[in-house]
């Protein structure tokens, strides 16, 4: 195989994301999405993927490239079964099938992506690389709830943890700017977007996660409740007459930031709050308050801590965030820099004190060449 590039690809119910690399530089040659699939002239996935194909193709990047050394696909879940990138073949495809019960939002459109690509170029290697794959290392004291054994294991309940690409790229990327070996070094990552979650990370080694069993547990984030007593299920069916899927579709997509006051937007939430507003005020500080309560924790998890990195788009663009989830812990030897922290930028940059024994970094995210690599090292080896 001589070729060097890369097509990552992201299917989603409605929209296909897509980028191409070339792994012997890490160059980004093309990048788009293909929205409103199943509307208009995008009929199905099939119609948009070949629409990448043309757009790649009237860049002179056509799929045809003898260039090409893979396709990578992003997966949401992966279950127990897959916990490293994987070479996609008729199995593989079947047992990613058997895992749609865990994730039936993402899986579907992830495996429909896969057969639509294999079947316009069946002779390429494709590769699935796997959100829940780089938690797979936490030890069953972290990854196991307290739940009847048997009955957890019959169907598969347990913590699997999310965004696993980009906790795996980011806790590198700080090590790498800190000039240490990722080995020697402990990070606490939070991946900051509309979906939020954060990572124990020892010596490049995921011991824990806060998303679980679904993307819905943990810290506070733009439509989702995060932790929550599970018995307030319980209540809202049996108080509230509340279906399952009405339950579902409120703690998935009318809570969080959302639910609290009516924005999942921090800018818009920002300005608000500059404006005196209490709802948007009140919203900030539980969103707040959850990271600094994962900070603690993850910190007892790790015993050291060397970095805490924020990523994704409020992690890398709110100033606000960070300052307020890091403040007063001195004690934990965190301390931010303020004009550091101010400063706006897309590079990976410190934000802590000369003297602040944790670093403390932004670290822009880039899951699509964390996918690409994972790939073209799995097709190369």
């Amino acid at each position: 195989m001589n070729g060097s590039r890369v097509l990552v690809l992201n299917s989603g119910s409605s929209s296909v994301k897509y980028q191409l690399l070339d792994m012997a530089d890490g160059t980004r040659l093309a990048s788009g999405i293909v929205e409103r699939i199943g509307e208009g002239p995008v009929a199905d996935h099939s119609a948009a993927l070949k629409q990448v194909a043309e757009e790649l193709a009237g860049q002179g990047l056509g799929l045809d490239s003898p260039a090409l050394a893979a396709v990578g696909h992003r997966v949401v879940h992966g279950g127990t079964r897959f916990t490293e990138p994987t070479l996609i073949t008729d199995e593989v495809l079947e047992e990613i099938e058997k895992l749609v019960p865990l994730a039936p939002l993402h899986n579907p459109a992830n495996i429909t992506g896969i057969k639509v690509a294999r079947d316009l170029r069946p002779d390429l290697p494709q590769v699935a690389v796997f959100d829940t794959a780089f938690h797979a290392t936490m030890p069953e004291s972290a990854a196991r709830y307290a739940v009847h054994r048997e009955t957890a294991d019959r169907y598969g309940v347990r913590r699997y943890g999310f965004h696993g690409t980009s906790h795996a790229y980011v806790s590198r990327a700080t090590a790498a700017l800190l000039g240490r070996d990722l080995a020697e070094v402990n990070t606490i990552v939070l991946h900051l977007g509309n979906g939020a979650s954060a990572s124990a990370v020892r010596g490049g080694v995921c011991v824990d996660t806060s998303m679980g069993l679904t993307p819905l547990e943990g810290l506070v984030m733009g439509t989702r409740s995060g932790d929550l007593d599970p018995a307030a299920i319980f209540h809202l069916a049996r108080v509230g007459g509340m279906s399952v899927d009405e339950i579902d579709t409120l703690l998935n997509k009318r809570s969080g930031l959302l639910g609290l006051c009516g924005d999942n937007d921090m800018r818009e939430i920002g300005r608000r709050m500059g404006e005196g507003d209490p709802e948007a005020q009140l919203a900030f500080d539980i969103y707040v308050h959850r990271l600094r309560k994962y900070v603690g924790a993850y910190a007892a998890v790790l015993g050291r801590v060397d970095a805490i990195a924020f990523t994704a788009g409020v992690g890398e663009n709110s100033a606000a965030v960070r300052e307020a989830a890091l403040r007063g812990l001195s004690v934990f030897g965190i301390e931010v820099d303020a004009v550091r922290n101010a400063v706006r930028g897309s590079s990976t940059r410190l934000i802590s004190t000369e003297t602040s024994r944790v670093a403390v970094a932004v670290v822009p995210t880039d899951e699509e060449l964390e996918i690409a690599s994972q790939a073209y090292d799995l097709v190369t080896a």
